[in-house]
Protein backbone atom coordinates (compact mmCIF):
# COMPACT_ATOMS: atom_id res chain seq x y z
CA UNK A 1 0.00 0.00 0.00
CA UNK A 2 2.78 2.24 0.94
CA UNK A 3 4.21 1.60 -2.54
CA UNK A 4 1.46 2.65 -4.74
CA UNK A 5 0.71 5.64 -2.64
CA UNK A 6 4.93 7.00 -2.90
CA UNK A 7 3.99 6.02 -6.76
CA UNK A 8 0.65 8.22 -7.04
CA UNK A 9 2.57 11.05 -5.29
CA UNK A 10 5.52 10.82 -7.35
CA UNK A 11 3.26 11.18 -10.40
CA UNK A 12 1.46 14.22 -9.16
CA UNK A 13 4.71 15.99 -8.42
CA UNK A 14 5.78 15.17 -11.87
CA UNK A 15 2.89 16.55 -13.31
CA UNK A 16 2.98 19.52 -11.03
CA UNK A 17 6.42 20.04 -12.40
CA UNK A 18 5.58 19.67 -16.23
CA UNK A 19 3.12 22.38 -15.32
CA UNK A 20 5.19 25.08 -13.89
CA UNK A 21 7.78 24.32 -17.18
CA UNK A 22 4.90 25.10 -19.31
CA UNK A 23 3.78 27.98 -17.31
CA UNK A 24 6.96 29.32 -17.20
CA UNK A 25 7.56 28.96 -21.02
CA UNK A 26 4.67 30.68 -21.81
CA UNK A 27 3.29 33.38 -19.36
CA UNK A 28 7.78 34.09 -19.24
CA UNK A 29 7.25 36.05 -15.22
CA UNK A 30 10.47 36.89 -15.70
CA UNK A 31 10.18 39.99 -18.09
CA UNK A 32 8.38 41.85 -15.23
CA UNK A 33 11.58 42.05 -13.32
CA UNK A 34 14.27 42.92 -15.80
CA UNK A 35 12.05 45.59 -17.85
CA UNK A 36 13.18 49.18 -17.50
CA UNK A 37 9.41 50.27 -17.94
CA UNK A 38 5.63 48.60 -17.81
CA UNK A 39 4.75 50.40 -21.06
CA UNK A 40 3.60 48.89 -24.03
CA UNK A 41 7.04 48.59 -26.28
CA UNK A 42 6.30 48.44 -30.24
CA UNK A 43 9.08 48.12 -32.97
CA UNK A 44 8.68 50.31 -36.16
CA UNK A 45 9.28 46.98 -38.06
CA UNK A 46 6.62 45.32 -36.76
CA UNK A 47 3.73 47.58 -37.12
CA UNK A 48 1.18 46.24 -39.31
CA UNK A 49 1.73 47.70 -43.62
CA UNK A 50 -2.21 47.72 -43.64
CA UNK A 51 -1.26 51.04 -41.91
CA UNK A 52 0.45 52.46 -44.99
CA UNK A 53 -2.30 54.15 -47.13
CA UNK A 54 -1.29 52.72 -50.92
CA UNK A 55 -3.36 54.91 -52.77
CA UNK A 56 -1.51 58.38 -52.67
CA UNK A 57 -5.30 60.19 -52.77
CA UNK A 58 -6.22 58.94 -49.81
CA UNK A 59 -3.42 59.94 -47.86
CA UNK A 60 -4.41 63.49 -47.69
CA UNK A 61 -7.81 62.54 -46.28
CA UNK A 62 -6.32 60.25 -43.08
CA UNK A 63 -7.72 62.05 -39.41
CA UNK A 64 -5.31 59.97 -37.05
CA UNK A 65 -2.18 62.23 -37.51
CA UNK A 66 1.00 63.39 -35.14
CA UNK A 67 1.89 67.77 -35.99
CA UNK A 68 0.18 68.56 -38.88
CA UNK A 69 3.01 68.59 -42.12
CA UNK A 70 2.33 69.98 -45.70
CA UNK A 71 4.53 68.98 -48.62
CA UNK A 72 5.95 71.74 -50.20
CA UNK A 73 6.46 70.18 -53.57
CA UNK A 74 2.84 69.21 -54.07
CA UNK A 75 1.26 71.89 -53.49
CA UNK A 76 -1.22 73.37 -55.64
CA UNK A 77 -2.10 77.15 -55.76
CA UNK A 78 -5.75 77.27 -56.24
CA UNK A 79 -8.63 80.08 -55.09
CA UNK A 80 -10.21 77.78 -52.59
CA UNK A 81 -6.86 76.37 -50.95
CA UNK A 82 -7.36 77.01 -47.64
CA UNK A 83 -4.88 75.47 -45.07
CA UNK A 84 -7.08 72.51 -43.90
CA UNK A 85 -7.95 71.69 -48.16
CA UNK A 86 -7.17 68.03 -49.30
CA UNK A 87 -5.71 68.04 -52.53
CA UNK A 88 -6.64 65.62 -55.14
CA UNK A 89 -2.58 65.22 -55.49
CA UNK A 90 0.60 65.36 -53.22
CA UNK A 91 2.22 63.93 -50.81
CA UNK A 92 2.36 64.46 -47.52
CA UNK A 93 5.53 63.90 -45.39
CA UNK A 94 5.90 63.97 -41.48
CA UNK A 95 8.94 64.64 -39.43
CA UNK A 96 11.59 62.05 -38.73
CA UNK A 97 11.08 61.08 -34.78
CA UNK A 98 14.43 61.32 -33.14
CA UNK A 99 16.29 58.53 -31.24
CA UNK A 100 15.18 59.29 -27.78
CA UNK A 101 11.97 57.98 -25.99
CA UNK A 102 9.25 59.80 -26.66
CA UNK A 103 5.66 58.34 -25.83
CA UNK A 104 2.92 59.02 -28.42
CA UNK A 105 -0.34 58.61 -26.78
CA UNK A 106 -3.08 56.97 -28.79
CA UNK A 107 -5.94 56.83 -26.57
CA UNK A 108 -4.79 55.22 -23.52
CA UNK A 109 -2.30 53.10 -25.55
CA UNK A 110 1.35 54.29 -24.99
CA UNK A 111 3.48 53.42 -27.72
CA UNK A 112 7.30 53.36 -27.23
CA UNK A 113 8.89 53.39 -30.39
CA UNK A 114 12.10 51.63 -30.57
CA UNK A 115 14.78 51.24 -33.43
CA UNK A 116 17.94 48.93 -34.85
CA UNK A 117 21.13 51.50 -35.18
CA UNK A 118 20.79 51.14 -38.71
CA UNK A 119 18.00 51.92 -39.55
CA UNK A 120 16.03 55.43 -39.88
CA UNK A 121 12.47 55.43 -38.82
CA UNK A 122 9.82 57.94 -39.82
CA UNK A 123 6.30 58.08 -39.34
CA UNK A 124 5.91 58.31 -42.51
CA UNK A 125 6.63 54.49 -42.64
CA UNK A 126 3.42 53.67 -40.90
CA UNK A 127 0.66 56.37 -41.04
CA UNK A 128 2.26 57.68 -44.41
CA UNK A 129 4.96 58.14 -47.26
CA UNK A 130 7.57 60.00 -46.23
CA UNK A 131 9.12 62.04 -49.06
CA UNK A 132 12.44 63.70 -47.05
CA UNK A 133 14.32 61.39 -46.07
CA UNK A 134 17.56 62.79 -44.99
CA UNK A 135 17.08 65.89 -42.47
CA UNK A 136 16.54 65.28 -38.65
CA UNK A 137 14.19 67.08 -36.97
CA UNK A 138 15.67 70.05 -36.11
CA UNK A 139 16.63 70.80 -39.35
CA UNK A 140 13.09 69.81 -41.19
CA UNK A 141 11.96 72.63 -38.10
CA UNK A 142 14.57 75.59 -39.29
CA UNK A 143 13.42 74.35 -42.87
CA UNK A 144 10.03 75.19 -42.24
CA UNK A 145 10.80 78.84 -40.98
CA UNK A 146 13.35 79.80 -43.34
CA UNK A 147 13.29 77.96 -46.91
CA UNK A 148 9.45 78.29 -47.29
CA UNK A 149 8.04 78.50 -51.00
CA UNK A 150 4.61 79.87 -50.09
CA UNK A 151 3.24 82.54 -47.78
CA UNK A 152 0.36 82.72 -46.17
CA UNK A 153 -1.92 85.98 -46.13
CA UNK A 154 -5.46 86.70 -45.22
CA UNK A 155 -8.25 86.65 -47.77
CA UNK A 156 -11.14 89.11 -46.48
CA UNK A 157 -13.56 87.87 -49.20
CA UNK A 158 -13.33 84.58 -48.26
CA UNK A 159 -12.85 84.95 -44.70
CA UNK A 160 -9.61 82.50 -44.57
CA UNK A 161 -6.25 82.17 -44.71
CA UNK A 162 -4.91 81.16 -48.07
CA UNK A 163 -1.50 79.54 -49.90
CA UNK A 164 0.24 82.39 -51.93
CA UNK A 165 3.26 81.41 -54.38
CA UNK A 166 6.68 83.71 -53.37
CA UNK A 167 7.19 85.56 -56.74
CA UNK A 168 10.63 84.52 -57.45
CA UNK A 169 9.19 80.86 -57.64
CA UNK A 170 6.89 81.85 -60.19
CA UNK A 171 9.39 83.51 -62.10
CA UNK A 172 11.12 79.73 -62.31
CA UNK A 173 9.14 77.49 -64.66
CA UNK A 174 10.11 74.12 -66.05
CA UNK A 175 8.63 71.73 -68.72
CA UNK A 176 9.05 67.97 -68.03
CA UNK A 177 9.32 65.42 -70.74
CA UNK A 178 9.74 61.95 -70.56
CA UNK A 179 9.68 59.29 -73.34
CA UNK A 180 9.91 55.13 -72.98
CA UNK A 181 12.34 54.40 -75.05
CA UNK A 182 12.79 50.61 -74.86
CA UNK A 183 10.70 47.73 -73.44
CA UNK A 184 6.73 47.10 -74.17
CA UNK A 185 5.34 50.64 -74.15
CA UNK A 186 8.11 52.00 -76.23
CA UNK A 187 6.81 55.40 -77.75
CA UNK A 188 4.87 56.45 -75.14
CA UNK A 189 4.80 59.57 -73.75
CA UNK A 190 4.08 62.56 -70.80
CA UNK A 191 4.82 66.02 -70.51
CA UNK A 192 4.15 68.41 -67.49
CA UNK A 193 4.56 71.64 -66.19
CA UNK A 194 6.33 72.85 -62.84
CA UNK A 195 3.39 74.77 -62.61
CA UNK A 196 0.67 72.16 -63.30
CA UNK A 197 0.62 71.66 -59.21
CA UNK A 198 -2.89 69.78 -59.74
CA UNK A 199 -1.30 66.59 -61.29
CA UNK A 200 1.61 66.72 -58.89
CA UNK A 201 3.55 64.50 -58.27
CA UNK A 202 3.47 62.20 -61.42
CA UNK A 203 3.70 58.51 -60.57
CA UNK A 204 5.39 55.97 -62.83
CA UNK A 205 4.06 52.53 -62.20
CA UNK A 206 2.06 49.51 -64.28
CA UNK A 207 -1.16 49.83 -63.41
CA UNK A 208 -4.13 52.74 -63.72
CA UNK A 209 -3.76 55.79 -62.30
CA UNK A 210 -0.26 55.98 -63.30
CA UNK A 211 0.57 58.82 -65.03
CA UNK A 212 3.16 57.64 -67.07
CA UNK A 213 1.63 53.73 -67.49
CA UNK A 214 4.49 51.41 -68.05
CA UNK A 215 2.89 47.90 -69.11
CA UNK A 216 6.03 45.73 -68.45
CA UNK A 217 5.21 42.99 -65.58
CA UNK A 218 8.80 43.59 -63.95
CA UNK A 219 7.24 47.33 -63.24
CA UNK A 220 5.60 47.66 -59.58
CA UNK A 221 1.99 49.13 -59.34
CA UNK A 222 3.56 52.09 -58.25
CA UNK A 223 6.86 52.35 -58.86
CA UNK A 224 8.60 55.78 -58.90
CA UNK A 225 7.31 59.02 -58.81
CA UNK A 226 8.81 62.62 -59.93
CA UNK A 227 7.79 65.75 -58.39
CA UNK A 228 8.86 69.18 -58.19
CA UNK A 229 10.89 70.99 -55.63
CA UNK A 230 9.76 74.27 -55.04
CA UNK A 231 12.86 75.28 -52.95
CA UNK A 232 15.69 73.55 -55.25
CA UNK A 233 13.56 74.55 -58.59
CA UNK A 234 14.31 70.97 -59.58
CA UNK A 235 12.79 68.10 -60.83
CA UNK A 236 13.67 64.89 -58.28
CA UNK A 237 12.94 61.26 -58.71
CA UNK A 238 12.09 58.99 -56.04
CA UNK A 239 11.67 55.19 -56.02
CA UNK A 240 8.40 54.42 -54.34
CA UNK A 241 9.62 50.90 -52.48
CA UNK A 242 9.40 48.71 -55.98
CA UNK A 243 10.18 45.02 -56.29
CA UNK A 244 12.62 45.33 -58.97
CA UNK A 245 14.01 48.66 -58.54
CA UNK A 246 14.75 52.06 -60.34
CA UNK A 247 17.89 52.87 -62.06
CA UNK A 248 18.94 56.71 -63.10
CA UNK A 249 21.74 56.79 -65.51
CA UNK A 250 22.62 52.73 -64.46
CA UNK A 251 22.93 54.20 -60.70
CA UNK A 252 20.61 52.26 -58.20
CA UNK A 253 18.20 54.99 -56.58
CA UNK A 254 16.03 52.65 -54.33
CA UNK A 255 16.02 51.75 -50.87
CA UNK A 256 19.02 49.74 -49.57
CA UNK A 257 16.66 48.09 -47.88
CA UNK A 258 14.72 46.42 -50.22
CA UNK A 259 12.92 43.90 -49.01
CA UNK A 260 11.15 46.53 -46.47
CA UNK A 261 9.87 47.95 -49.61
CA UNK A 262 11.03 51.54 -48.22
CA UNK A 263 10.78 54.99 -50.51
CA UNK A 264 14.36 56.17 -51.43
CA UNK A 265 15.67 59.40 -51.28
CA UNK A 266 15.16 61.97 -54.17
CA UNK A 267 17.46 62.52 -56.81
CA UNK A 268 17.48 65.53 -58.76
CA UNK A 269 16.63 65.01 -62.98
CA UNK A 270 18.41 66.60 -65.64
CA UNK A 271 18.14 66.53 -69.58
CA UNK A 272 19.30 63.58 -70.72
CA UNK A 273 19.01 61.13 -68.44
CA UNK A 274 17.94 57.32 -68.56
CA UNK A 275 14.82 56.12 -65.76
CA UNK A 276 15.18 52.18 -65.94
CA UNK A 277 12.22 50.64 -64.22
CA UNK A 278 13.04 46.96 -63.91
CA UNK A 279 15.51 46.08 -66.07
CA UNK A 280 13.89 46.68 -69.67
CA UNK A 281 12.18 49.47 -69.84
CA UNK A 282 13.93 52.61 -69.89
CA UNK A 283 12.70 56.25 -70.33
CA UNK A 284 14.73 59.65 -71.59
CA UNK A 285 14.25 62.50 -69.36
CA UNK A 286 13.94 65.80 -71.03
CA UNK A 287 13.96 69.73 -68.92
CA UNK A 288 13.23 72.41 -70.78
CA UNK A 289 12.83 76.15 -69.17
CA UNK A 290 9.53 78.10 -69.65
CA UNK A 291 10.91 81.11 -69.84
CA UNK A 292 7.64 82.97 -69.63
CA UNK A 293 8.56 86.33 -70.85
CA UNK A 294 8.43 84.35 -74.34
CA UNK A 295 5.44 83.85 -74.29
CA UNK A 296 3.57 87.19 -75.37
CA UNK A 297 0.03 86.74 -73.76
CA UNK A 298 -1.14 85.57 -70.19
CA UNK A 299 -0.93 81.47 -70.32
CA UNK A 300 -2.72 79.51 -66.99
CA UNK A 301 -3.24 75.43 -67.41
CA UNK A 302 -4.95 73.68 -64.81
CA UNK A 303 -6.15 69.93 -64.69
CA UNK A 304 -7.64 67.15 -62.38
CA UNK A 305 -8.73 63.70 -63.31
CA UNK A 306 -11.70 64.16 -61.06
CA UNK A 307 -10.63 60.81 -59.58
CA UNK A 308 -13.40 60.20 -57.01
CA UNK A 309 -16.56 61.71 -58.52
CA UNK A 310 -18.31 58.25 -59.85
CA UNK A 311 -19.17 56.73 -56.45
CA UNK A 312 -15.80 56.10 -55.24
CA UNK A 313 -14.50 54.54 -58.76
CA UNK A 314 -11.08 56.20 -59.56
CA UNK A 315 -10.81 57.17 -62.94
CA UNK A 316 -7.60 57.18 -64.75
CA UNK A 317 -6.57 60.54 -66.44
CA UNK A 318 -6.95 59.99 -70.55
CA UNK A 319 -6.77 64.43 -70.95
CA UNK A 320 -3.67 65.20 -72.50
CA UNK A 321 -2.86 68.89 -73.33
CA UNK A 322 0.01 70.71 -74.85
CA UNK A 323 1.60 73.89 -76.03
CA UNK A 324 4.08 74.68 -77.63
CA UNK A 325 5.07 78.90 -78.30
CA UNK A 326 7.05 79.50 -80.24
CA UNK A 327 6.77 76.51 -82.50
CA UNK A 328 10.03 74.59 -83.84
CA UNK A 329 11.39 76.07 -86.82
CA UNK A 330 9.20 79.35 -86.71
CA UNK A 331 9.55 82.66 -84.29
CA UNK A 332 6.01 84.03 -84.98
CA UNK A 333 3.38 80.94 -84.41
CA UNK A 334 2.01 78.79 -81.40
CA UNK A 335 0.07 76.24 -80.82
CA UNK A 336 -1.91 74.91 -77.60
CA UNK A 337 -4.65 71.72 -77.39
CA UNK A 338 -6.17 69.18 -75.69
CA UNK A 339 -6.73 65.68 -76.32
CA UNK A 340 -9.25 63.85 -74.45
CA UNK A 341 -8.85 60.38 -74.81
CA UNK A 342 -11.37 57.03 -74.70
CA UNK A 343 -11.14 53.61 -73.96
CA UNK A 344 -7.19 55.16 -72.62
CA UNK A 345 -5.08 57.76 -73.19
CA UNK A 346 -2.85 56.03 -75.68
CA UNK A 347 -4.12 57.66 -78.72
CA UNK A 348 -4.65 61.45 -76.88
CA UNK A 349 -0.95 60.58 -75.95
CA UNK A 350 -0.21 59.78 -79.91
CA UNK A 351 -1.97 62.62 -81.09
CA UNK A 352 -0.38 65.31 -78.62
CA UNK A 353 3.13 64.21 -79.84
CA UNK A 354 2.18 64.04 -83.22
CA UNK A 355 -0.36 67.02 -83.98
CA UNK A 356 1.96 69.49 -83.49
CA UNK A 357 4.94 67.87 -85.16
CA UNK A 358 2.61 68.05 -88.14
CA UNK A 359 1.82 71.64 -87.65
CA UNK A 360 5.73 72.39 -87.60
CA UNK A 361 6.85 70.92 -90.34
CA UNK A 362 4.34 72.34 -92.46
CA UNK A 363 4.97 75.41 -91.83
CA UNK A 364 8.41 74.89 -92.03
CA UNK A 365 8.32 75.52 -95.48
CA UNK A 366 8.25 78.89 -96.45
CA UNK A 367 5.86 79.67 -99.12
CA UNK A 368 3.02 78.30 -96.63
CA UNK A 369 4.37 80.21 -94.01
CA UNK A 370 4.01 83.11 -95.83
CA UNK A 371 0.69 81.91 -97.10
CA UNK A 372 -0.58 82.00 -94.12
CA UNK A 373 1.07 85.53 -92.96
CA UNK A 374 -0.07 87.14 -96.35
CA UNK A 375 -3.80 85.95 -96.33
CA UNK A 376 -3.95 85.75 -92.14
CA UNK A 377 -5.85 82.05 -92.83
CA UNK A 378 -4.22 78.93 -91.68
CA UNK A 379 -7.43 76.32 -92.57
CA UNK A 380 -4.97 74.47 -95.07
CA UNK A 381 -2.20 73.88 -92.20
CA UNK A 382 -5.06 72.70 -89.81
CA UNK A 383 -6.76 70.46 -91.55
CA UNK A 384 -3.66 68.23 -93.52
CA UNK A 385 -2.13 68.55 -90.23
CA UNK A 386 -4.76 66.67 -88.61
CA UNK A 387 -5.10 64.69 -91.71
CA UNK A 388 -1.51 63.27 -91.49
CA UNK A 389 -1.78 62.69 -87.39
CA UNK A 390 -5.34 60.87 -88.45
CA UNK A 391 -3.12 58.43 -90.75
CA UNK A 392 0.27 57.92 -88.69
CA UNK A 393 -1.92 57.16 -85.71
CA UNK A 394 -2.46 53.62 -85.55
CA UNK A 395 -4.59 53.26 -83.00
CA UNK A 396 -7.56 50.70 -83.71
CA UNK A 397 -9.48 50.59 -80.03
CA UNK A 398 -9.13 53.93 -78.79
CA UNK A 399 -9.40 57.09 -80.17
CA UNK A 400 -9.66 60.87 -79.14
CA UNK A 401 -11.13 64.48 -79.72
CA UNK A 402 -8.46 67.21 -81.03
CA UNK A 403 -9.03 70.74 -80.31
CA UNK A 404 -5.92 72.73 -81.05
CA UNK A 405 -5.66 76.41 -81.23
CA UNK A 406 -3.15 78.06 -83.63
CA UNK A 407 -1.69 81.62 -83.29
CA UNK A 408 0.41 83.73 -84.75
CA UNK A 409 1.89 87.51 -84.47
CA UNK A 410 2.63 89.67 -87.21
CA UNK A 411 4.21 92.67 -84.43
CA UNK A 412 0.91 94.56 -84.42
CA UNK A 413 -1.88 91.89 -84.23
CA UNK A 414 -2.44 88.38 -83.22
CA UNK A 415 -4.43 86.15 -84.96
CA UNK A 416 -6.43 83.16 -83.85
CA UNK A 417 -7.74 79.91 -85.85
CA UNK A 418 -9.29 76.86 -84.18
CA UNK A 419 -9.78 72.92 -85.35
CA UNK A 420 -11.67 70.34 -83.67
CA UNK A 421 -12.72 66.80 -83.79
CA UNK A 422 -14.75 65.45 -80.67
CA UNK A 423 -15.99 67.63 -78.03
CA UNK A 424 -13.18 69.63 -76.26
CA UNK A 425 -14.27 73.27 -77.01
CA UNK A 426 -12.96 76.52 -77.19
CA UNK A 427 -14.44 79.83 -77.02
CA UNK A 428 -12.81 83.21 -77.06
CA UNK A 429 -14.23 86.94 -76.40
CA UNK A 430 -13.09 90.08 -78.00
CA UNK A 431 -13.56 93.32 -76.57
CA UNK A 432 -16.46 91.77 -74.89
CA UNK A 433 -18.16 89.61 -77.58
CA UNK A 434 -18.52 86.14 -77.70
CA UNK A 435 -17.16 83.79 -80.35
CA UNK A 436 -17.48 79.99 -80.69
CA UNK A 437 -14.18 78.56 -82.30
CA UNK A 438 -15.57 74.44 -82.25
CA UNK A 439 -18.51 72.94 -83.42
CA UNK A 440 -19.76 69.97 -80.88
CA UNK A 441 -19.41 66.50 -82.52
CA UNK A 442 -21.25 64.48 -80.18
CA UNK A 443 -23.88 62.20 -81.84
CA UNK A 444 -26.58 64.49 -79.95
CA UNK A 445 -25.74 67.65 -81.62
CA UNK A 446 -27.70 68.89 -84.53
CA UNK A 447 -24.88 69.48 -86.95
CA UNK A 448 -23.53 66.04 -86.38
CA UNK A 449 -27.00 64.66 -87.18
CA UNK A 450 -27.60 66.66 -90.30
CA UNK A 451 -24.15 65.66 -91.47
CA UNK A 452 -25.25 62.07 -90.77
CA UNK A 453 -28.40 62.49 -92.59
CA UNK A 454 -26.72 63.92 -95.61
CA UNK A 455 -24.04 60.87 -96.33
CA UNK A 456 -27.83 58.44 -96.66
CA UNK A 457 -27.64 56.99 -93.06
CA UNK A 458 -30.16 59.05 -90.75
CA UNK A 459 -30.02 58.17 -86.64
CA UNK A 460 -33.24 57.17 -85.56
CA UNK A 461 -35.13 59.58 -83.20
CA UNK A 462 -33.61 59.05 -79.53
CA UNK A 463 -30.62 57.20 -80.61
CA UNK A 464 -27.56 59.19 -78.94
CA UNK A 465 -24.77 56.40 -79.71
CA UNK A 466 -22.69 54.96 -82.49
CA UNK A 467 -21.48 51.21 -81.45
CA UNK A 468 -21.72 52.68 -77.94
CA UNK A 469 -19.90 55.86 -78.52
CA UNK A 470 -21.26 59.43 -78.09
CA UNK A 471 -18.96 60.94 -80.49
CA UNK A 472 -19.65 60.67 -84.12
CA UNK A 473 -16.19 62.29 -84.78
CA UNK A 474 -12.53 61.71 -83.54
CA UNK A 475 -9.09 60.79 -84.35
CA UNK A 476 -8.15 57.03 -84.18
CA UNK A 477 -10.73 53.91 -83.01
CA UNK A 478 -9.79 53.01 -86.72
CA UNK A 479 -11.81 49.61 -86.74
CA UNK A 480 -15.13 51.28 -85.46
CA UNK A 481 -14.60 53.65 -88.45
CA UNK A 482 -13.82 50.58 -90.99
CA UNK A 483 -17.55 49.04 -89.54
CA UNK A 484 -19.18 52.17 -89.92
CA UNK A 485 -19.01 55.12 -92.12
CA UNK A 486 -20.53 57.32 -89.70
CA UNK A 487 -18.05 58.07 -88.15
CA UNK A 488 -15.19 60.59 -89.46
CA UNK A 489 -12.07 62.24 -88.72
CA UNK A 490 -13.02 65.74 -90.51
CA UNK A 491 -12.18 68.44 -88.74
CA UNK A 492 -14.22 71.47 -88.04
CA UNK A 493 -12.38 74.56 -89.22
CA UNK A 494 -13.24 77.93 -87.37
CA UNK A 495 -13.00 81.36 -89.10
CA UNK A 496 -9.89 83.50 -88.11
CA UNK A 497 -10.13 86.00 -85.29
CA UNK A 498 -7.99 89.14 -85.48
CA UNK A 499 -7.22 90.58 -81.80
CA UNK A 500 -5.84 93.75 -82.13
CA UNK A 501 -3.03 94.16 -79.20
CA UNK A 502 -4.76 96.98 -77.75
CA UNK A 503 -7.92 94.92 -77.41
CA UNK A 504 -8.94 92.93 -74.07
CA UNK A 505 -9.52 89.74 -75.24
CA UNK A 506 -8.75 85.92 -74.08
CA UNK A 507 -9.63 82.60 -74.92
CA UNK A 508 -10.79 79.48 -72.88
CA UNK A 509 -9.97 75.76 -73.87
CA UNK A 510 -10.79 72.45 -72.03
CA UNK A 511 -12.01 69.05 -72.26
CA UNK A 512 -15.61 67.84 -71.98
CA UNK A 513 -15.44 67.60 -68.37
CA UNK A 514 -15.72 71.39 -68.21
CA UNK A 515 -18.38 71.71 -70.28
CA UNK A 516 -20.63 69.48 -68.81
CA UNK A 517 -21.48 71.49 -66.00
CA UNK A 518 -20.50 75.31 -67.08
CA UNK A 519 -22.05 76.59 -70.06
CA UNK A 520 -19.43 79.10 -72.57
CA UNK A 521 -21.72 81.99 -71.30
CA UNK A 522 -21.31 81.14 -67.72
CA UNK A 523 -17.80 80.39 -68.32
CA UNK A 524 -16.96 83.91 -69.47
CA UNK A 525 -18.61 85.03 -66.39
CA UNK A 526 -16.49 83.36 -64.35
CA UNK A 527 -13.22 84.66 -65.90
CA UNK A 528 -14.63 88.65 -65.88
CA UNK A 529 -15.51 87.73 -61.83
CA UNK A 530 -12.23 86.85 -61.52
CA UNK A 531 -10.21 89.31 -63.47
CA UNK A 532 -12.36 91.63 -61.13
CA UNK A 533 -11.13 90.40 -58.08
CA UNK A 534 -7.51 89.04 -59.01
CA UNK A 535 -4.66 91.73 -57.56
CA UNK A 536 -3.26 94.99 -59.28
CA UNK A 537 -1.10 93.82 -62.39
CA UNK A 538 2.31 92.73 -61.78
CA UNK A 539 2.00 90.71 -58.54
CA UNK A 540 1.23 87.12 -60.08
CA UNK A 541 -0.11 85.24 -63.09
CA UNK A 542 -3.30 86.37 -63.33
CA UNK A 543 -4.15 83.97 -66.28
CA UNK A 544 -2.74 81.02 -63.90
CA UNK A 545 -5.09 82.03 -61.14
CA UNK A 546 -8.14 81.83 -63.15
CA UNK A 547 -7.58 78.80 -64.63
CA UNK A 548 -7.47 77.23 -61.35
CA UNK A 549 -10.16 78.95 -60.72
CA UNK A 550 -12.50 77.64 -63.44
CA UNK A 551 -11.02 74.26 -62.49
CA UNK A 552 -11.94 74.42 -58.98
CA UNK A 553 -15.71 75.59 -60.20
CA UNK A 554 -16.02 72.86 -62.24
CA UNK A 555 -14.97 70.64 -59.07
CA UNK A 556 -17.44 72.45 -57.28
CA UNK A 557 -20.56 71.56 -59.49
CA UNK A 558 -19.32 67.45 -59.39
CA UNK A 559 -18.16 67.05 -62.74
CA UNK A 560 -17.85 63.47 -63.35
CA UNK A 561 -15.15 63.45 -66.08
CA UNK A 562 -11.45 64.38 -66.18
CA UNK A 563 -11.02 68.16 -66.71
CA UNK A 564 -8.08 70.18 -68.54
CA UNK A 565 -8.39 73.94 -68.81
CA UNK A 566 -5.78 76.14 -71.14
CA UNK A 567 -6.95 80.15 -70.13
CA UNK A 568 -4.72 82.77 -73.03
CA UNK A 569 -4.89 86.23 -71.65
CA UNK A 570 -4.30 88.77 -74.32
CA UNK A 571 -5.30 92.09 -72.13
CA UNK A 572 -2.74 94.37 -72.27
CA UNK A 573 -2.40 94.52 -68.99
CA UNK A 574 -2.02 91.27 -68.59
CA UNK A 575 0.69 90.94 -71.15
CA UNK A 576 2.77 93.65 -69.13
CA UNK A 577 2.83 91.64 -65.46
CA UNK A 578 3.30 88.30 -67.61
CA UNK A 579 6.61 90.15 -69.48
CA UNK A 580 7.83 90.75 -66.14
CA UNK A 581 7.81 86.79 -64.83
Amino acid sequence: MAIILDSILGLALLMLLILAIIFLFVCKPWRFFFSSHRTRTIKVGDLERPLVAEDLDLVPNQSNELERSYDLEGSCVQSEAYLNSPRTHGLVHKQRIPPAPPHLVEGSLVLDLITDASEDVFVGQTLKRPFMSNHPIEEQTQIGKEELSYELKFDPANDGFQEFVRQDIVDQRSSLTLEVISGPSRGDRCCISSTNTSRLPLTLGRVSPSDLLVKDSEVSGKHALINWNLNKLKWELVDMGSLNGTLLNSQSVNHHDSGRRHWGDPIELATGDIITLGTTSKIYVRITSETTSQIPFGLGIASDPMAMRRGGKKLPMEDVCYYHWPLPGTDKFGLFGICDGHGGAAAAKSASKILPQMVASILSDSLKREKVLSQHDASEVLRDALSQTEAFMNHHYEGCTATVLLLWDDSENFYAQCANVGDSACVMNVDGKQIKMTEDHRVTSFSERQRIKEIGEPLKDGETRLSGLNLARMLGDKYMKEQDSRFSSEPYISQVVHINKASRAFALMASDGFWDVISPKKAIQLVFQMKERSSPPGRENSAEKIANFLLSEARTLRTKDNTTIIFLDFDSNSRKSFSKF
